[in-house]
């Protein structure tokens, strides 16, 4: 590494050499390094005969042995070289411990400070295995030529001055965001200018972030340019006015529904006033409008730069050791309430999940009527850690992997992740690859830790949920969206029944295993072969073409 010019306390220099290369040499050798020959007549060429015993020579001679050794024995050299932005500082000071500190000795967040001078990671060959390899893509790149008829609309829909639509979006940021894309569609249906979106205080974590603290607002209107007049606050000719509040609009209703039941409304009074858009626009929309929402989900949603900064340094920490793997966990105390479902720790963890669910069986999302069995054997259940670290290796992970794991605290703490971290030491999270004070700003802010989990997981190698949901259907989209770069779908209902036989070889377990999840791991495809499937977790063939002739964004 390059010291700075400004070093000016001189240091003594030592060679690394292998123990093999030393043993290699005779006794003989030995002294005559250690005992200074008599001087000659020095008139003599450098690789003469009399050179052949002079000390530099042999001291030349043991540098290259080691270099060699060090080189077949496969010794990564870069571990010799820490990094410091400080060149003149011999020591680092120790990071802090975090939670993967404490269970890998071996994977200490000083193997992500290794870097060049330029700041950027060092890239390490590795053996490709078949665990790291990416699926076909069969050649699907994002296109979203919009019809000749949508373009036309688009130009008088950004200059109305009449009409302004606010909605209100609840839940986690990813839940937000599909509410936001579909803003922007009824906005586009109703010919209405959109007003930055308010995000409502989440209840269960008191988040009070607003759109522009989470995503780039600048950004966001200028994609939208063409589609969608975006507008961060209502003009001051339409401050006064009383919007039309709607409140219970069904699941899945159509363009044409949209423009029955608001249209005249929006027209007479000027501003319509929506909230609780979850899942209230049906998946099964005209091609442009569903480009549209691919456009808005994967181009024109952009987190804010701060958030960007750091969650791409974080990424780029758990690249620079070769590829990573990220799990989104759903283990929280929470997740296991709402789906009916338990931890399997202990009695006790058990109990506490039963008594919260009778204390409050609103909690409970669906499907009352089935046991805990049923719906474990159904595949509703979300996987333990013990599961997915079966999954894992039977799928082919190796032990080596580095893992990055997305979510809050599972119920039981670090207990509850043992069989992950006991098979796979190299097992992280971003309090783990954050420098002291790194995460301070976004301190008590669950939906900005939510925003980092999702863009390190993003830029994943291969990625794994333990249970679906938001974030997992979004970055599963965004993967296809981005080429089709794997994501693992744990076929739950499928291999359960084999996890429970005790009897069956491991060997054969694997093989089932891995047949399970032949296509279960990011191929493309076709969101129309199943009704009802949202175009943002399946964007071909709406958004992807796979035609080089295609007009491609």
């Amino acid at each position: 590494m390059a010291k700075s010019k400004n070093c000016n306390v001189k240091k003594q220099s030592y060679i690394s050499v292998p123990s093999q290369i030393i043993n290699s040499l005779s006794s003989s050798s030995l002294q005559s390094l250690l005992v200074s020959p008599k001087k000659k007549n020095s008139n003599r060429f450098f690789f003469g005969y009399n050179s052949c015993r002079s000390p530099r020579v042999w001291l030349f001679a043991l540098f290259l042995f080691g270099l060699v050794g060090m080189l077949r024995l496969g010794w990564n050299v870069d571990t010799l070289i820490p990094f410091s932005p400080y060149p003149c500082l011999q020591t680092q000071s120790k990071p802090h411990q975090s939670f993967a500190s404490n269970i890998d000795p071996v994977g200490k967040k000083d193997d992500f400070l290794i870097a060049n001078n330029s700041g950027q990671p060092s890239h390490h060959s590795h053996s490709e295995s078949e665990f790291w390899k990416q699926p076909d893509g069969m050649g699907y790149r994002p296109c979203l030529a919009f019809s000749a008829e949508y373009r036309r609309a688009g130009e008088a829909i950004v200059k109305n001055r009449s009409k302004y639509l606010l909605v209100v979006v609840s839940g986690g940021i990813n839940q937000q965001r599909n509410q936001i894309v579909d803003a922007v569609v009824i906005a586009r249906i109703l010919g209405a200018a959109l007003v930055v979106p308010i995000l409502q205080v989440n209840v269960i974590w008191g988040d009070e972030s607003e759109f522009s603290d989470l995503f780039d607002l600048a950004h966001f209107k200028r994609v939208l340019a063409n589609d969608v007049r975006v507008l961060s606050s209502l003009p001051s000719t339409h401050i006064m006015t009383r919007p039309v509040e709607e409140k219970r609009t069904p699941l899945h209703v159509s363009p044409q529904w949209i423009r029955a039941r608001y249209l005249k409304r929006i027209n007479r009074e000027g501003v319509l006033l929506l909230r609780g858009l979850d899942s209230r626009l049906s998946k099964d929309l005209p091609p442009d409008l569903q480009k549209l929402r691919c456009k808005v989900a994967f181009q024109a949603l952009r987190f804010a730069p701060q958030i960007l900064e750091l969650g791409n340094k974080l990424a780029q920490r758990m690249q620079s050791k070769g590829p990573y793997l990220a799990l989104h966990l759903r283990m929280e105390k929470d997740v296991w309430v709402r789906t009916g479902c338990l931890p399997g720790l202990s009695k006790e963890y058990d109990e506490m999940i039963h008594n919260e669910r009778r204390r409050r069986p609103e909690l409970l999302t669906a499907r009352s009527n089935m046991t805990y069995h049923e719906r474990k054997l159904a595949g509703l259940c979300p996987l333990n850690a013990f599961e997915v670290t079966r999954l894992l290796k039977a799928l082919g992970a190796p032990r080596n992997a580095k893992i990055y794991w997305a979510g809050g605290q599972p119920l039981g703490g670090k207990e509850a992740l043992s069989p992950l971290t006991r098979e796979f030491p190299h097992f992280y999270n971003k309090e783990d690859l954050a420098f002291p004070g790194e995460l301070e700003p976004f301190a008590n802010k669950a939906s900005f830790m939510a925003a980092i989990d999702y863009i390190v997981s993003e830029k994943s190698d291969v990625f794994m949920p333990s249970h679906g949901g938001n974030m997992g259907h979004a970055i599963q989209g965004q993967r296809a969206y981005a080429g089709h770069k794997k994501y693992i779908t744990p076929n739950k209902r499928h291999m359960l029944p084999y996890f429970l036989n005790s009897s069956l070889p491991e060997a054969e377990f694997s093989r089932i295993i891995k047949e399970l999840h032949h296509e279960s791991s990011g191929q493309p495809e076709l969101r129309d072969s199943k009704a009802g499937r949202d175009v943002t977790k399946y964007p071909v063939p709406e958004c992807m073409c796979n035609n080089v002739h295609t007009h491609s964004i």
